[in-house]
């Protein structure tokens, strides 16, 4: 294993072939570049990788360089200036119904009760929100048992300013998945939780996906989070962002805490963070 880990990491591709159709849940960046507008420059350029259905992606790189902005590509929320962004086969033209979203403030509004904040995606989301009314005792035992998977069993009346920062974050994350997405895409989830509490959600959401196998990409800053996490690392250069590396984390699944203590671990999590250090140093 040791040697494995001591593996460098590797050029990112340069280029994806195209394919008429994928399986559900793939998404491809085919030479994708994005320039806000009212900018002349571009936040990220010439990407180009592909992620499986189930995969779980984490996405690393100094500030400024263009992890939310991959997001916003993936989900459909910002599209593409040149290249375009494939996803179930079929190019991406607008926000997709697919995507579950989670950010690093868990945004629960403060009217509604934990039971109804994670509900508020299928009264919002088709084909869900023309069948709520009718099917909401159904779609509320759902939540229930969902909240019950990450430990809030008994909090589905409390309102967010009731709950921990740790336990609203849990529920933002159910709120993501109540609908059964495909993707779930994860913008910095953890970054504002003590040590503790976040390496508690890592084992939350690792147990989550290890159940659904849905995929998931992360924008995270922190190395250990993408190590324990990912089955693909991609390193993003400076702005306009591109990718330069892709590292994959052969560590055996499933993970426990434990992991993070051995040399394989350390020495992934080293090599990333050499990478982005001669990133910032450029």
């Amino acid at each position: 294993m040791a040697d494995r880990a001591a593996a460098g990491l590797r050029a990112a591709p340069r280029a994806v072939p195209a394919s008429a159709a994928g399986p559900r849940g793939r998404v491809e960046f085919r030479d994708v570049f994005l320039a806000y507008e009212g900018h002349d420059e571009f936040a990220v350029e010439a990407i180009s990788l592909a992620i499986e259905p189930g995969e779980f992606v984490a996405i690393v790189g100094p500030s400024g360089c263009g992890k939310s902005t991959f997001m916003k590509l993936a989900s459909g929320l910002k599209p593409a200036t040149r290249g375009e962004v494939v996803v179930d086969g079929q190019r991406v033209g607008g926000p997709l119904k697919i995507v579950g979203m989670a950010f690093q403030a868990p945004t629960l509004l403060p009217w509604r009760t934990t039971l109804d904040n994670v509900l508020l995606p299928l009264e919002i989301v088709e084909p869900y929100r023309s069948s709520f009314r009718r099917e909401r005792v159904a779609y509320a035992a759902r939540a229930r048992a969902l909240l019950a998977t990450v430990g809030l069993a008994g909090y589905e009346q409390e309102f967010p300013w009731q709950l921990s920062g740790g336990m609203q974050q849990r529920a933002s994350i159910c709120r993501a998945l109540v609908h059964e997405p495909e993707m779930l895409l994860l913008d910095e989830p953890f970054g504002a939780l003590d040590a503790f509490t976040r390496e508690e959600l890592w084992c939350v959401l690792r147990d989550l996906w290890q159940a659904q196998r849905f995929t998931v990409i992360l924008v995270t800053h922190d190395l250990r989070e993408a190590v324990f996490l990912a089955d693909t690392v991609y390193v993003m250069s400076r702005r306009p962002g591109r990718v330069v590396a892709r590292r994959a984390v052969d560590l055996p699944r499933p993970r426990d805490l434990d992991v993070t203590y051995t040399d394989a671990f350390s020495g992934i999590v080293h090599e990333l963070r050499d990478r982005i250090g001669a990133i910032r140093r450029t």
